[in-house]
């Protein structure tokens, strides 16, 4: 995160996000704080608190995905939750803490996957050494009465067998190996959801009380290097640095991208029914957003300094409909356009991840060249602008639909011999939608 300025910041965004720029020049900006944060004197650095960003915009334009493409870029600790599933401390459901919960358990599972792949190579050698031993055990475990010559015979034996083991030549061999494995969780029946309030290590309560045990299994050489790999790599991590880390990163970098944010707003304690405690979600979140200690299992998290980016489409309510506490804590509030036409031809071919680009991938892997034509990219733009505004409108998600609409008789036919070739032209599209497109009630409810 050090090395990306928000220019650069954005710059990556624009490589699977197309267009919104203010939402993706708010988010660059906010990263850069922490790191200008964490380079002021300690005295003045928790004073800094981050800028809580509130994206305003229609479904599928882009919110989620920005915040998501954000968090992977500079690996933060990331957990995406939706506001109308919580409800008021009181009330049957989710509380609104268990939003840290989720975030420290995203957090040990970043950190953990970093340190297993900076011990991977190590792990691989111990794990091919295990594997050398089943397959033939190395001169030290033999009996003394051996004379010299066997041991050295049975050594240059297993230096063959690690050349063959390097070179993949034994990979589909059986072996016979001893696999640890997880004792079964007798307790589960009392559910996560009981313990997640009390903030105590069950988990780890359970798996002291029922240590795994070692099975033998018989399994190819290939799937063997990896279940040993998996193992020594396990064993060689600082589990206790692990949650450690974790809890610095979530504490300093996480981010918790808050969506439906408008779902919850504009109750005013007016409500009754399903809608009765939006206003108590919105006082329960505030005291997580502006900084409070919240109990995990891992141990005690700070909020004051993570990230909070909400989200909204905010058709019938409006930000002012929130709690003016809640309000004062999104100091920044951007605003996410609709798209048109031509952002949907950028959609489907701009991006390293365009729908075309996947869908000629997944369509060649049958045999399959597809090419898309100008026209025919344009026609599917023009068709999803069409319907979007004729029924709901579910921005770049309508590409989606309206792929699998024209693309549907050749991905059923292959790998079919007589079609090897396919090209997507305007006429192509047009005919392939133009029983649903053009009728108003079909495209509500096909497209």
């Amino acid at each position: 995160m050090s090395e990306l300025t928000p220019r650069e910041i954005v710059a990556e965004l624009d490589r699977y996000i197309v267009g919104q720029n203010d939402a993706k020049r708010s988010v660059a900006v906010a990263m850069r704080n922490r790191w200008r944060r964490s380079r002021l004197p300690e005295e003045l650095r928790d004073e800094v608190l981050p800028k809580n960003i509130i994206m305003i915009g229609p479904t599928g334009v882009g919110k989620t995905e920005i915040a998501r493409r954000l968090a992977t870029l500079v690996r933060a600790p990331f957990v995406k939750v939706e506001a109308s599933k919580f409800t008021e401390v009181g009330y049957v459901g989710r509380d609104v803490e268990s939003i840290i919960r989720d975030l420290m358990e995203a957090a040990v599972s970043l950190v953990r996957s970093e340190a297993l792949e900076g011990v991977r190579d190590q792990a691989r050698d111990r794990a091919k050494e295990q594997i050398l031993d089943a397959l033939l055990p190395s001169a030290a475990v033999l009996d003394q009465n051996v004379t010299e010559d066997d041991r050295a015979r049975r050594t240059r034996t297993r230096d063959k067998l690690r050349g063959l083991l390097d070179s993949g030549q034994l990979d589909d061999r059986t072996v016979e190996i001893r696999v640890k494995e997880r004792a079964a969780n007798q307790m589960e029946v009392f559910g996560k959801q009981g313990f997640e309030q009390t903030g105590l290590d069950f988990q780890g309560f359970l798996d002291r009380m029922y240590p795994s045990k070692e099975s033998e299994r018989k399994v190819t050489v290939r799937e063997a290097l990896d279940l040993k790999a998996l193992e020594a790599a396990e064993e060689l991590i600082d589990q206790d640095r692990v949650i450690e880390d974790a809890k610095e990163r979530v504490e300093s970098s996480g981010i918790v991208f808050l969506d439906e944010i408008d779902k919850v707003a504009g109750d005013h304690g007016k409500g009754s029914g399903p809608d009765v405690s939006r206003e108590g979600v919105q006082r329960d979140l505030l005291p997580i957003v502006e900084g409070s200690n919240v109990s995990t299992r891992h141990g005690v998290i700070r909020t004051d300094h993570i990230l909070f980016i909400a989200a909204g489409a905010f058709h019938v309510s409006k930000p002012s409909d929130l709690i003016p506490e809640l309000q004062g804590r999104f100091p920044i509030r951007v605003e996410l356009r609709d798209l048109e036409t031509a952002d949907f031809v950028r959609i489907l071919t701009e991006p390293e991840n365009a729908l075309t680009l996947q869908y000629t991938g997944l369509l060649g892997t049958d045999g399959v060249s597809v090419t898309f034509t100008d026209d025919g990219i344009q026609a599917i733009a023009e068709t999803a602008t069409e319907v979007n505004r004729r029924a709901q409108n579910i921005g770049a998600r309508r590409l989606f639909t309206l792929m699998e609409k024209v693309l549907e008789d050749a991905s059923f036919r292959a790998p079919d011999p007589s079609l090897r070739t396919l090209e997507v032209t305007g006429e192509f599209v047009r005919e392939r939608v133009a029983d649903i497109a053009g009728d108003r009630d079909l495209a509500s409810s096909i497209l």
